[in-house]
């Protein structure tokens, strides 16, 4: 059985940038005993926190792993994929690099083409939910008002990798762009301080060809 201190550091690898009362609800302990076990984990250099804006009023602070607690998790690959990315952009030019990105999510949007045939647009969400959430993103959306949609990454399995290569975060992006068939316009970025990534689509009601 999973300890407290092991299921505050696995939800926050799974949503970064969690409150105490997050934390506290996911692991089902009152915030005071979170706050404590917080304050050990941050003196292990294995958390930190970190202010953030949210609405009016003074910031809210938040938690993430810093790189020594992402090595608590049997997650090795993370340090070399990111020095291969680092390789990779030295010995590429930027363009070369910013295409191999997008040719990644391309191809990954091909292998659904069939799948997403006749879908509705609400149904293509619902599909570009549950395939990224096989790739590991916790995505909800919602409809806004004129045919607007926001899409909102709740945790992203790439945000480690994205804070040394922002680059990263074309893929997904791009991928809800071609699975949607329509452009999906990033406004707010967990990267810049938001509490998630969040996309805007305008739906025009995509029907297959």
């Amino acid at each position: 059985m999973k300890s407290t201190r092991d299921k505050i550091l696995q939800t926050l690898l799974r949503k970064p940038r969690s409150t105490i009362n997050d934390l506290a609800e996911a692991v089902g302990i009152n915030p005071i005993s979170v706050r404590h076990h917080l304050t050990n984990l941050q003196m292990e250099g294995l958390v930190e926190g970190q202010e953030e804006r949210h609405g009016v009023g003074r910031p809210r602070l938040v938690y993430v792993l810093t790189d020594e607690g992402m090595e608590h998790f049997p997650t090795r690959y993370m340090k070399l994929t990111t020095r291969l990315l680092a390789q990779m952009k030295e010995s590429m030019p930027g363009p070369v690099v910013a295409k191999l990105f997008n040719q990644i999510a391309e191809d990954l949007a091909s292998e659904y083409t069939e799948d997403m045939k006749n879908l509705g647009m609400e149904e293509r969400l619902d599909f570009v939910k549950s395939m990224l959430a096989q790739e590991g993103f916790t995505v909800e959306w919602e409809k806004k008002d004129g045919g607007q949609y926001q899409i909102h990454e709740i945790s992203c399995p790439y945000y480690q990798i994205g804070i040394a290569h922002p680059e990263v975060c074309t893929v997904d992006q791009t991928l809800i762009s071609k699975m949607l068939a329509l452009p999906a316009n990033k406004v707010q970025c967990i990267l810049d301080g938001g509490a998630h990534c969040t996309y805007v689509v305008q739906s025009t009601e995509v029907k297959s060809k």
